[in-house]
């Protein structure tokens, strides 16, 4: 039975079961893949990734200014990985190992529903959401967040952990502008798990603003701190 919302509270509905739920044990496979071919092009740098919880529902909010920043942190993250990627990116062979790898597709000119459902279903199962809190690739800097972090911090109960990839910005090497030049140092900073809630527990609009607001400040403090860490 659909429920109304109550006076104030956001009206984002989801449908009741998602058609095709993700694969945490294509996601580790994925993991591995992702290994092996970071370390293959790149020379990653992982820095904090003891201060990921090992078990757990969890969202990883990524600062994206390269293609691979997905996959370096799908590679190199400590626990297998769900991203909701564009549904751009899911054309032929491509978008049937994403799928495969338990990737979630999302149709960002819309309210994707299934998108939704199929993230909170990760989270209901105590896994990994990975986002691109900013939405599109661009600076990286975590400058304009959308609220959709939020609503899946608050909706499915989850502990955020910020983290900065940061690539190198010599262009010598590059096979594309959007990726770092091949053989290049990339570094990968997760920070410390965080709460985006008020404790409340509410899910009313206000709150998701205020949330996303909490959001911001934590993101731009890690990736300020990352780049002092990493001298980038």
């Amino acid at each position: 039975m659909r429920r109304h919302p109550r006076r104030g509270e956001a009206d984002v509905q989801v449908s009741p079961a998602s058609p095709v739920s993700p694969s945490e044990r294509g996601a580790e496979i994925g993991r591995r893949i992702g290994v092996g071919l970071m370390y293959g092009l790149w020379k990653p740098r992982v820095l904090g990734s003891w201060r990921v919880p090992a078990s757990g529902p969890l969202i990883f909010a990524v600062n994206h200014s390269h293609n691979v920043d997905g996959p370096m942190v799908m590679g190199v993250a400590p626990r297998p990985t769900h991203f909701l990627i564009k549904q751009e990116a899911f054309i032929g062979p491509l978008g049937t190992f994403l799928e495969g790898i338990g990737q979630l597709k999302v149709d960002r000119s819309s309210a994707d529903r299934t998108a939704v459902t199929r993230a909170l279903d990760v989270l209901a199962a105590g896994g990994v959401l990975g986002i691109f809190p900013e939405g599109t690739r661009g600076e990286g800097d975590f400058a304009s967040l959308r609220a959709g972090l939020a609503y899946f911090a608050l909706r499915g109960g989850a502990p955020i952990v910020p983290v900065a990839v940061l690539g190198s910005t010599e262009k010598h090497g590059r096979l594309t502008k959007k990726l770092p030049p091949l053989r290049s140092r990339v570094d990968v900073v997760f920070g410390d798990p965080f709460d985006a809630g008020d404790g409340s527990g509410r899910r009313t609009r206000t709150a998701l603003d205020a949330a996303t607001v909490r959001i911001q400040e934590r993101l731009t403090a890690h990736l300020a701190n990352a780049r002092r860490l990493t001298g980038r």
